[in-house]
């Protein structure tokens, strides 16, 4: 096999990457399970129709300025991790042998290593761009907001609904994104496994898909979500309320 695959590396790898892709796919198909992420969408569009008829906008200032520093936090953790990683890819060979000495592998070459190096680089790379995208749209959010037309005083050309579902349409991409880091580390997580065996991979990355999945549409913080949705869902206007599939 290439870059010093065997025939179970190769499928626990496959296994990987179809797992997660398909994850990211499957639940933004039109009509998917409604996630913990969907019903978050309408508590976004709720905040920010009850932003307009605020005076001021101060807690809603506060409450982004927290999420861009916990975004932030991550995206400069992500740095560190790659530089550990890089720093691991130039000692491949003493890890391989370390890794051999431990016995938690058959068999540990430098090549091999250094691929399952790559891969979690490779996850790590992901995580941060996406957490710095994530940042950029909450940045993009937080002009929206400074933006945002009075719900009661505004000029009559002024689409108001139209302005809070943009503003709440925005900061979703932006939770997205950072939703799509997040579920990055976990995949990195699983990627660890292969350094003990491909089964442990495999196992592994089943075991971070079970975990998504019940996180998201089974949890405890899923349904109070969904009891909330559905108690302001009326506030919405009726055009607002479908909204295409999030991911988990």
């Amino acid at each position: 096999m290439p870059f010093d695959l065997a025939p179970l590396d190769f499928l626990a790898l496959t296994t990987f990457f179809v797992l997660w892709g398909g994850y990211n796919v499957i639940f933004r198909l039109p009509g998917a399970p409604a996630s913990l992420n969907l019903h978050m969408r309408t508590v976004r569009e709720v905040w920010m129709r009850n932003m307009q008829a605020r005076d001021t906008r101060l807690l809603d200032g506060q409450l982004l300025g927290h999420l861009i520093q916990s975004v932030s936090f991550f995206a400069s953790t992500t740095v560190l991790l790659i530089a550990g990683d890089l720093s691991a890819l130039v000692n491949a060979d003493r890890l391989a042998a370390l890794v051999e000495k431990m016995h938690v592998t058959s068999t540990a070459s430098g090549a091999l290593v250094e691929v399952k190096l790559f891969l979690l680089l490779g996850v790590l790379v992901y995580a941060f761009f996406q957490f710095t995208w994530a940042v950029r749209q909450y940045n993009y959010t937080c002009a929206l907001i400074g933006a945002m037309p009075d719900a009661t005083n505004h000029p009559p050309s002024v689409d108001v609904e139209e302005a809070a579902d943009a503003a709440a349409t925005l900061l979703s991409l932006a939770v997205q994104s950072f939703n799509a880091g997040v579920r990055a580390y976990y995949f990195g997580f699983a990627a660890l496994g292969w350094f003990v065996h491909p089964l442990a991979f495999m196992a592994s990355t089943t075991l971070v898909i079970v975990v998504l999945v019940r996180r998201h549409f089974h949890s405890r913080a899923f349904h109070a979500v969904r009891r909330f949705g559905t108690a302001v869902r009326m506030v919405l206007p009726e055009r607002s309320q479908p909204q295409p599939p999030e991911g988990g």
